[in-house]
């Protein structure tokens, strides 16, 4: 089989760090859009970023793109494409759909089309009039903007945030990609000692665990590819050996996370004990105000809790104010916080080295970034 064409879902704000990932993966050919980032690979490559991506969201295999200002265009685009390479006679095969700025605005109908003209082209194929879709799940994506019809394969099935280690969340729950974008966007390295005051359900300090040992965050999930027909069983044993190969466990770790709510805390050593870092991420219950980070040249990477989701602003600026107390003493400390607060660096007292605008969920955010000294190198 030719090289696919490959995206990588990404949320808002996160597509740099996405494309850096695949960069770091070892893919060359790779293109930054709003919202997803595109490379080039093999049924292999569909395994390994599945397993691999930290901030995306899902793989999807790009299967057609064409011009579809009316049904028939939209018909004919989807029947040409070989379907049953991919499919199976069992094969369940739902449609999704969106459309902006298009002739075709109505999503339902777009999805029915795309429906049928899957199903015309493996009847063709199949010989069948009818289809179970008993079998393996392959969904179909139908994106349309400005009268411009994509048409893609989603090899992942549950977002990738989900990683397996977090059954429980607390009532403001960070996704663990934004959790990975916020400590890779950091400086931090597993030789510097990373601390959480607000680590609610504790997803920024296994996602930083995660990093720190090298471990693929897919490796502990399955996929809705993991048993496709078309990607065979040897290319998934390949990846997931190398993926367990890679992990560095031997790496020592200084990660440590507080919270004021010790429910919270019964939360995040759940996830810790499920992730395998019961040993090596150590937990408290403290108020912010008792909070005391421990080692030199560390990071703080935080999400604070928002007067609109948590508590009220009153309270919010409060834990800020106290934040910007730690990064005042902890002076070779760097301390990079997610916040939707129009009044963080007055709160916080002083102004951010950086700031980066990221989404929480539907919330638009900065992360503020103070910049401590580096260690000195040894």
């Amino acid at each position: 089989m030719q090289q696919l064409e490959l995206i990588a879902t990404s949320p808002m704000g996160l597509e740099a760090v996405v494309a850096r990932e695949l960069k770091d993966l070892g893919y060359s050919e790779v293109k930054t859009e709003n919202g997803r980032v595109t490379f080039k690979g093999g049924l292999e490559d569909i395994a390994r970023t599945n397993l691999w991506l930290r901030t995306s969201d899902r793989v999807l295999v790009k299967m057609a793109e064409f011009p579809a200002l009316t049904f028939e265009e939209l018909f004919e685009g989807v029947r040409a494409v070989d379907w049953p390479d991919w499919i199976p006679e069992n094969g369940e095969f739902p449609v999704n759909g969106r459309s902006q700025k298009s002739q075709l605005s109505s999503v339902p109908a777009c999805q029915s089309i795309v429906k049928k003209a899957v199903v015309e082209r493996m009847k063709d194929s199949y010989g069948t009039e009818w289809f179970a879709e008993d079998g393996d799940r392959y969904v179909i994506e139908v994106s349309l903007l400005n009268d411009v019809a994509l048409i893609t394969l989603d090899t992942t099935g549950a977002s990738l945030h989900k990683r397996g280690y977090r059954k429980l969340v607390t009532e403001a729950p960070l996704k663990e990609t934004m959790a990975a974008a916020m400590v890779l966007l950091s400086r931090w390295s597993p030789s510097r000692p990373l601390y959480d005051p607000f680590c609610g359900s504790g997803t920024i300090l296994v996602e930083a665990a995660m990093i720190g040992w090298n471990v693929a965050p897919g490796l502990r999930r399955e996929f809705n590819s993991s048993s496709w027909d078309i990607m065979g069983q040897r290319r998934w044993e390949l990846a997931r050996e190398e993926a367990m190969d890679a992990v560095r466990d031997d790496v020592p770790l200084e990660i440590a996370g507080s919270d004021i709510d010790p429910e919270a805390i019964e939360v995040a050593e759940a996830a810790v004990r499920k992730a395998g870092f019961a040993r090596d991420i150590k937990l408290q219950t403290l108020p912010i105000a008792r909070a005391q980070p421990a080692g030199k040249y560390g990071c703080i990477i935080t999400n604070p809790p928002y007067g609109e989701r948590l508590g009220t602003e009153k309270e919010a600026d409060k834990v800020i104010r106290q934040l910007g107390f730690i990064d005042a003493v902890k002076k070779d400390w760097s301390v990079f916080a997610l916040s939707p607060s129009k009044t963080f660096e007055q709160s916080y007292g002083r102004s951010a080295d950086k700031k980066r605008k990221l989404f929480n969920g539907r919330i638009e955010c900065q992360l503020y970034q103070y910049l401590g000294p580096l260690p000195p190198r040894s």
